[in-house]
This record gives C-alpha cells, sequence and structure tokens, in this order.
C-alpha cells in the first residue's frame, strides 16, 4: 500500500490562514501590526526569489513589511548599522538578513548582531541555546514546520524512534534538539547521523520517523527503511530540467522506491519546502504578541 503524502502546501496553507486571522485580531485588539524586514546584500538569484517571496507573503497576512535591498560591495559595518537601526525600531518585530552573504562580509558577526527578540529565524546563540533547554522563544523556521507537519498529520512522537540524517545548524542539530524535548510533538528517542555514521542504514532502519536533511539525491533508498516508516524529506536538488524548462527537483529521499514502504511520506517539492517561510511569519507574529503583551 502506497504511503499517505503529507502536504506541506496544505498545512501551511491552514497555518498561513491562522496567522491572517490572529494578525487581524492583533491589531484591532492593541494596534500593533506584526513588522518584517528582510534585508538582501547584492542579487543572488536565489536570494532574490526567496526574499520576494518572504515579502508578498508578509504582506498578504496582513503585517508591515520592508524589503531593504543593499548593494553587493556594502560594507559589514555598515550592514551592522542597518541592523542597529531595525533593532531599535519599534514597527519591525522580526528580522532576516538573507544568507549567503558575500565573502567579505562575515556572516556569524551579522547574525549575532540582530536582538534575540527580533530573530525570527532563531539563528542567534542565546535563542539556540533557549531552544536546547526548552524555553525557546521562537523555533528555526525548517525544523518548526517539520514539526508542525508532524503534529497536524497526526503522526505520534511521544517515545517514537527519530532518526536525522545531517547535522547542519539550519535544520538536522535543531530538529534532533526539538524531538527531544519532553513536550507535544516531541518526546521522542533521537539518533543524529551524519557523513562519518559507519552503517547509516543500520540506524535508518531503526527509525519510526525519518527526517533526511543530506544535502544529496536520493541518498535514501528503499532497503534502508522499514515498512511502515514516516519520512520528512528535507532535501531539494536540482537534476536537470523538465520538458518544459523547469528545474527537475528531487529529494534527499528516494521517493518512488520509499514510498511503498512508508507509511507516510512528504513529496518533492510541496513538502517542507512551503512551510519554512510559513514559519517564519508565525515567528514574526509571536514576536509582535510579546510586545503587545498578549499571549
Amino acid at each position: 500500500m502506497a504511503a499517505k503524502i503529507i502536504s506541506g502546501t496544505q498545512v501551511a496553507a491552514e497555518i498561513r490562514e491562522e496567522i491572517k486571522q490572529e494578525t487581524a485580531v492583533l491589531k484591532e485588539k492593541s494596534g500593533v501590526v506584526p513588522g518584517l524586514v528582510t534585508i538582501l546584500v547584492g542579487q543572488n538569484a536565489a536570494s532574490v526569489s526567496y526574499v520576494t517571496a518572504k515579502g508578498k507573503t508578509a504582506k498578504e497576512l496582513g503585517f508591515f513589511s520592508i524589503q531593504d535591498d543593499q548593494p553587493e560591495n556594502l560594507a559589514e559595518e555598515a550592514l551592522l548599522a542597518l541592523i542597529d537601526k531595525y533593532n531599535k525600531d519599534p514597527k519591525i518585530h522580526g528580522i532576516l538578513v538573507q544568507l549567503p552573504l558575500p565573502k567579505h562580509i562575515n556572516e556569524t558577526k551579522v547574525l549575532y548582531a540582530i536582538d534575540p527578540n527580533k530573530d525570527v529565524d532563531a539563528f542567534h546563540p542565546v535563542n539556540v541555546g533557549k531552544l536546547v533547554i526548552g524555553e525557546a522563544n521562537f523555533y528555526p523556521c525548517t525544523p518548526y514546520g517539520i514539526q508542525q507537519l508532524l503534529v497536524r498529520s497526526g503522526i505520534k512522537t511521544d517515545g517514537a524512534e527519530v532518526v536525522v540524517v545531517g547535522r547542519s545548524n539550519i535544520v538536522g542539530k535543531p530538529i534532533a534538539n526539538m524531538m527531544l524535548q519532553k513536550a507535544k510533538g516531541a518526546n521522542s528517542t533521537v539518533t543524529v547521523c551524519h557523513t562519518a555514521t559507519k552503517d547509516m542504514a543500520f540506524h535508518t532502519k531503526r527509525a519510526d520517523i525519518l527526517i533526511v536533511a543530506a544535502g544529496r539525491p536520493k541518498a535514501i533508498t528503499a532497503d534502508m527503511v522499514k515498512e511502515g516508516v514516516v519520512i520528512i524529506d528535507v532535501g531539494v536538488n536540482r537534476i536537470g530540467m523538465t520538458p518544459e524548462g523547469k528545474a527537475k527537483l528531487v529529494g534527499d529521499v528516494d521517493f518512488e522506491g520509499v514510498k511503498e514502504k512508508a507509511a507516510a511520506i512528504t513529496p518533492v517539492p510541496g513538502g517542507v519546502g512551503p512551510m519554512t517561510i510559513t514559519m517564519l511569519m508565525l515567528n514574526t507574529l509571536k514576536a509582535a504578541k510579546v510586545v503587545a503583551n498578549i499571549a
């Protein structure tokens, strides 16, 4: 029996509708409108696309949105000063600096400069630390999206064997920490696999829930998973073009092979992808509610 498809497009649409309604209530009760600024340095094609999509979504949800485009040769000091300006701006509740940055700018220094209360990407070490000890202000957007896909699809996580493939600071490490917490949508036994793991299949075959963020197309094949596994495929890999001239995308999981064994699986595209921007908006709304003193 083929796997149930977990549609990130559908779940993201549900959450966006909730955000839109909460935003309208927040504005009516307190006069506070969630404010998001996206700072783009240079004109990296993928980054331009992401930032434009974020700004468009913010406006659709009723947010106050600024897209602050800066030239490629912007000095690091000037970027830090710009961040400081938005840190002090009461109309802005979320600050997002689009990565990657040009090579002459220290990304770590830039991320550390963002006020942790406005760090809606949740990359600041204060927010990372709070996540680890179970007191997060915000969750990183992609891991947050993964957890919401599991919760809203009715997947049992309590006591589940969760295997995470990948240890990046953006996905692997935070989702592993989130799934460990004694909380709803978590409370799992977590194993993290990576490039130095000696026998990947030994671990992936034990997974009740397999979260794959390896960055390699079709890295997980049908012989590496057990019957009834739930698979969240975070990967987006371009492997050529379709006859219509669009980029052909595949995940880190061999979808066609694995879907016959899995109980549920996310597709690529249309799985985790649509959730990331949605959770960014949810974090921005949360930050605005804190300022408005509304739980």
